[in-house]
Protein backbone atom coordinates (compact mmCIF):
# COMPACT_ATOMS: atom_id res chain seq x y z
CA UNK A 1 0.00 0.00 0.00
CA UNK A 2 1.58 3.16 -1.18
CA UNK A 3 -0.80 5.50 0.74
CA UNK A 4 -4.91 5.98 1.91
CA UNK A 5 -7.80 8.20 2.05
CA UNK A 6 -7.58 9.11 5.41
CA UNK A 7 -10.43 12.30 4.95
CA UNK A 8 -13.10 12.31 2.32
CA UNK A 9 -15.95 15.49 2.81
CA UNK A 10 -16.51 19.04 2.93
CA UNK A 11 -13.72 22.12 3.29
CA UNK A 12 -14.42 23.60 6.43
CA UNK A 13 -13.20 27.05 4.86
CA UNK A 14 -16.24 26.76 2.24
CA UNK A 15 -18.00 23.51 1.99
CA UNK A 16 -16.77 22.12 -1.54
CA UNK A 17 -15.64 18.50 -1.71
CA UNK A 18 -11.75 17.90 -0.77
CA UNK A 19 -10.01 14.74 -0.18
CA UNK A 20 -7.13 14.24 2.11
CA UNK A 21 -4.52 11.46 0.89
CA UNK A 22 -1.24 9.90 3.14
CA UNK A 23 1.65 8.84 1.41
CA UNK A 24 3.71 6.69 3.25
CA UNK A 25 6.81 6.67 1.01
CA UNK A 26 8.58 10.35 -0.29
CA UNK A 27 11.59 11.04 -1.79
CA UNK A 28 11.36 14.70 -0.21
CA UNK A 29 14.94 14.60 0.90
CA UNK A 30 14.63 17.82 3.08
CA UNK A 31 11.71 16.27 5.34
CA UNK A 32 13.96 13.02 5.45
CA UNK A 33 15.71 10.08 3.82
CA UNK A 34 13.84 8.44 0.95
CA UNK A 35 11.56 6.05 0.73
CA UNK A 36 9.51 4.58 3.79
CA UNK A 37 12.28 5.76 6.26
CA UNK A 38 11.09 9.60 5.55
CA UNK A 39 7.69 11.32 7.06
CA UNK A 40 4.59 10.16 5.88
CA UNK A 41 3.16 13.55 3.74
CA UNK A 42 -0.31 14.21 3.58
CA UNK A 43 -2.07 15.95 0.67
CA UNK A 44 -5.63 18.30 0.86
CA UNK A 45 -6.76 18.62 -2.95
CA UNK A 46 -10.29 19.12 -4.52
CA UNK A 47 -11.97 16.18 -4.67
CA UNK A 48 -14.02 17.11 -7.86
CA UNK A 49 -11.08 18.82 -10.25
CA UNK A 50 -7.37 18.87 -10.73
CA UNK A 51 -5.47 21.03 -8.31
CA UNK A 52 -4.51 22.67 -11.61
CA UNK A 53 -7.96 23.52 -12.42
CA UNK A 54 -8.48 24.05 -9.20
CA UNK A 55 -5.56 26.78 -9.02
CA UNK A 56 -6.36 28.15 -12.60
CA UNK A 57 -10.24 28.91 -10.93
CA UNK A 58 -9.76 30.13 -7.59
CA UNK A 59 -11.54 27.49 -6.43
CA UNK A 60 -8.14 25.95 -4.40
CA UNK A 61 -10.06 28.46 -2.20
CA UNK A 62 -11.31 24.92 -0.53
CA UNK A 63 -8.16 23.92 0.71
CA UNK A 64 -5.58 27.04 0.91
CA UNK A 65 -8.43 29.70 2.00
CA UNK A 66 -6.75 33.02 1.43
CA UNK A 67 -2.98 32.18 1.91
CA UNK A 68 -1.23 35.19 -0.29
CA UNK A 69 0.99 32.71 -1.70
CA UNK A 70 -1.36 31.17 -4.19
CA UNK A 71 -0.63 31.06 -7.69
CA UNK A 72 -4.06 31.44 -8.54
CA UNK A 73 -3.18 35.15 -6.28
CA UNK A 74 -0.09 35.98 -8.60
CA UNK A 75 1.38 34.21 -4.95
CA UNK A 76 5.09 32.69 -4.57
CA UNK A 77 3.81 29.09 -3.16
CA UNK A 78 7.30 27.13 -3.98
CA UNK A 79 4.73 23.70 -4.09
CA UNK A 80 5.04 22.82 -8.60
CA UNK A 81 1.08 21.94 -8.69
CA UNK A 82 1.77 19.75 -11.66
CA UNK A 83 4.00 17.81 -10.09
CA UNK A 84 3.21 15.93 -6.79
CA UNK A 85 -0.37 17.47 -6.29
CA UNK A 86 -1.46 16.37 -9.97
CA UNK A 87 0.00 12.65 -9.40
CA UNK A 88 -1.70 12.29 -6.67
CA UNK A 89 -4.67 13.48 -7.53
CA UNK A 90 -4.46 11.45 -11.31
CA UNK A 91 -4.07 8.39 -8.54
CA UNK A 92 -7.06 9.36 -6.53
CA UNK A 93 -9.20 9.32 -9.76
CA UNK A 94 -7.82 5.99 -10.65
CA UNK A 95 -8.77 3.96 -7.18
CA UNK A 96 -5.06 3.91 -6.53
CA UNK A 97 -5.59 4.92 -2.55
CA UNK A 98 -8.13 3.08 -0.52
CA UNK A 99 -10.58 4.46 1.97
CA UNK A 100 -8.93 4.18 5.91
CA UNK A 101 -12.06 2.70 6.77
CA UNK A 102 -12.38 -0.11 4.05
CA UNK A 103 -8.78 -1.54 5.77
CA UNK A 104 -8.04 -4.38 7.95
CA UNK A 105 -5.69 -6.31 9.39
CA UNK A 106 -6.55 -10.13 9.66
CA UNK A 107 -10.21 -9.23 9.74
CA UNK A 108 -10.11 -5.93 12.28
CA UNK A 109 -10.79 -2.64 11.20
CA UNK A 110 -8.04 -0.76 12.11
CA UNK A 111 -8.06 3.26 13.40
CA UNK A 112 -6.14 5.79 11.09
CA UNK A 113 -3.68 5.87 14.01
CA UNK A 114 -2.90 2.43 13.79
CA UNK A 115 -1.85 3.23 9.92
CA UNK A 116 0.66 5.85 11.10
CA UNK A 117 1.83 4.89 14.65
CA UNK A 118 5.36 5.99 15.02
CA UNK A 119 5.70 7.62 12.13
CA UNK A 120 6.53 11.67 11.37
CA UNK A 121 3.88 13.03 9.28
CA UNK A 122 3.78 15.83 7.71
CA UNK A 123 0.29 17.96 7.50
CA UNK A 124 -0.60 19.38 4.32
CA UNK A 125 2.74 18.65 2.04
CA UNK A 126 0.17 20.66 -0.42
CA UNK A 127 -3.32 22.35 1.26
CA UNK A 128 -3.94 24.08 4.23
CA UNK A 129 -4.13 21.75 7.08
CA UNK A 130 -6.91 23.68 8.00
CA UNK A 131 -9.50 22.64 5.30
CA UNK A 132 -10.11 19.21 7.54
CA UNK A 133 -11.57 19.12 10.80
CA UNK A 134 -9.75 19.39 13.71
CA UNK A 135 -10.79 15.71 15.00
CA UNK A 136 -9.37 14.09 11.83
CA UNK A 137 -6.17 15.58 12.51
CA UNK A 138 -6.09 14.45 15.95
CA UNK A 139 -6.74 10.87 14.95
CA UNK A 140 -4.48 10.94 12.39
CA UNK A 141 -1.52 12.25 14.70
CA UNK A 142 -3.05 10.15 18.03
CA UNK A 143 0.11 7.73 17.72
CA UNK A 144 2.70 9.47 15.78
CA UNK A 145 5.78 9.71 17.06
CA UNK A 146 6.27 13.21 15.73
CA UNK A 147 4.66 15.97 13.18
CA UNK A 148 5.11 19.32 11.33
CA UNK A 149 2.17 21.53 10.13
CA UNK A 150 1.25 25.08 9.09
CA UNK A 151 -1.89 27.10 8.51
CA UNK A 152 -2.44 30.63 6.93
CA UNK A 153 -5.78 30.46 8.50
CA UNK A 154 -5.64 31.78 11.63
CA UNK A 155 -7.83 34.74 10.60
CA UNK A 156 -10.43 32.70 9.07
CA UNK A 157 -14.14 32.75 10.16
CA UNK A 158 -14.17 29.18 10.47
CA UNK A 159 -10.59 28.22 11.68
CA UNK A 160 -10.77 26.51 14.33
CA UNK A 161 -7.59 27.83 16.80
CA UNK A 162 -6.93 23.78 18.61
CA UNK A 163 -5.31 23.39 15.49
CA UNK A 164 -2.94 25.62 16.37
CA UNK A 165 -1.27 23.34 18.72
CA UNK A 166 -0.34 21.21 15.73
CA UNK A 167 0.19 23.82 13.68
CA UNK A 168 2.71 27.09 13.38
CA UNK A 169 0.57 29.67 12.35
CA UNK A 170 2.03 31.32 8.99
CA UNK A 171 2.90 34.79 8.74
CA UNK A 172 4.20 37.05 6.24
CA UNK A 173 5.11 39.93 7.95
CA UNK A 174 6.81 40.87 11.68
CA UNK A 175 3.88 42.46 12.49
CA UNK A 176 1.48 39.65 11.87
CA UNK A 177 3.77 37.47 13.52
CA UNK A 178 3.97 39.44 16.42
CA UNK A 179 -0.11 39.43 16.45
CA UNK A 180 -0.38 35.94 16.84
CA UNK A 181 2.39 35.10 19.14
CA UNK A 182 0.53 37.33 21.42
CA UNK A 183 -2.09 34.56 21.08
CA UNK A 184 0.36 31.91 22.09
CA UNK A 185 0.81 30.70 18.57
CA UNK A 186 4.10 30.00 17.58
CA UNK A 187 4.66 31.53 14.11
CA UNK A 188 6.35 30.35 11.03
CA UNK A 189 7.22 33.48 9.37
CA UNK A 190 8.75 33.31 5.40
CA UNK A 191 10.91 36.33 4.99
CA UNK A 192 12.75 37.91 2.63
CA UNK A 193 16.29 36.57 2.30
CA UNK A 194 18.85 38.86 4.41
CA UNK A 195 16.10 40.03 6.44
CA UNK A 196 16.49 40.21 9.86
CA UNK A 197 15.14 37.40 12.59
CA UNK A 198 12.52 38.66 15.42
CA UNK A 199 12.85 38.45 18.63
CA UNK A 200 12.57 34.71 19.74
CA UNK A 201 12.47 33.72 15.86
CA UNK A 202 15.39 31.09 14.92
CA UNK A 203 16.12 30.68 11.25
CA UNK A 204 14.87 26.94 10.04
CA UNK A 205 17.44 24.67 11.21
CA UNK A 206 17.16 22.77 7.40
CA UNK A 207 18.38 26.06 5.87
CA UNK A 208 20.69 26.96 8.38
CA UNK A 209 22.44 23.10 9.47
CA UNK A 210 20.78 20.90 7.06
CA UNK A 211 19.11 18.96 9.67
CA UNK A 212 16.38 17.08 7.84
CA UNK A 213 12.49 17.79 9.43
CA UNK A 214 12.13 14.52 10.35
CA UNK A 215 15.19 15.38 13.01
CA UNK A 216 14.11 18.65 13.86
CA UNK A 217 10.75 18.75 14.95
CA UNK A 218 10.15 21.93 15.73
CA UNK A 219 7.18 22.74 13.83
CA UNK A 220 4.97 21.07 15.55
CA UNK A 221 3.10 24.24 16.66
CA UNK A 222 1.80 25.25 20.61
CA UNK A 223 2.94 21.32 21.25
CA UNK A 224 5.77 22.54 23.01
CA UNK A 225 7.10 25.72 24.55
CA UNK A 226 10.29 26.59 21.67
CA UNK A 227 10.96 29.47 19.46
CA UNK A 228 8.97 30.70 16.47
CA UNK A 229 10.66 29.94 12.84
CA UNK A 230 11.36 31.93 10.44
CA UNK A 231 12.85 30.90 6.33
CA UNK A 232 14.28 32.33 3.37
CA UNK A 233 11.67 32.85 0.39
CA UNK A 234 12.62 30.43 -1.63
CA UNK A 235 11.31 28.27 -4.85
CA UNK A 236 11.37 29.06 -8.04
CA UNK A 237 8.61 31.79 -7.86
CA UNK A 238 10.39 33.59 -4.98
CA UNK A 239 10.52 36.61 -6.92
CA UNK A 240 6.72 37.01 -6.56
CA UNK A 241 6.95 36.90 -2.76
CA UNK A 242 6.53 41.06 -2.16
CA UNK A 243 3.66 41.53 -4.52
CA UNK A 244 1.64 38.66 -3.29
CA UNK A 245 1.31 40.60 0.38
CA UNK A 246 -1.45 42.74 -1.02
CA UNK A 247 -3.51 39.62 -2.24
CA UNK A 248 -3.81 38.60 1.28
CA UNK A 249 -7.73 38.57 2.41
CA UNK A 250 -7.59 37.20 5.85
CA UNK A 251 -4.66 38.31 7.07
CA UNK A 252 -3.82 42.27 6.88
CA UNK A 253 -0.80 43.30 5.43
CA UNK A 254 2.00 44.85 8.08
Amino acid sequence: MNGFIFYRGPSVLDGAPIVGVATLTSSNIKTGPKGKGNMVQTWILRADMSPIDASKTGDDSAICGACPHRHSLGGACYVNIGQAPLGIYRAFQRGAYPDYSDLDNRGHTLKVADALAGRGVRLGAYGDPAAIPLDVWREVLQSAAMWTGYTHQARHPNFDKGLLRYCMASADTPKQAQKLRDTGARTFRVKSAGAPLMSGEILCLSDSKGIKCIDCGLCDGANRSAASIAIDVHGSRSSRFDASLGHAQLIARA
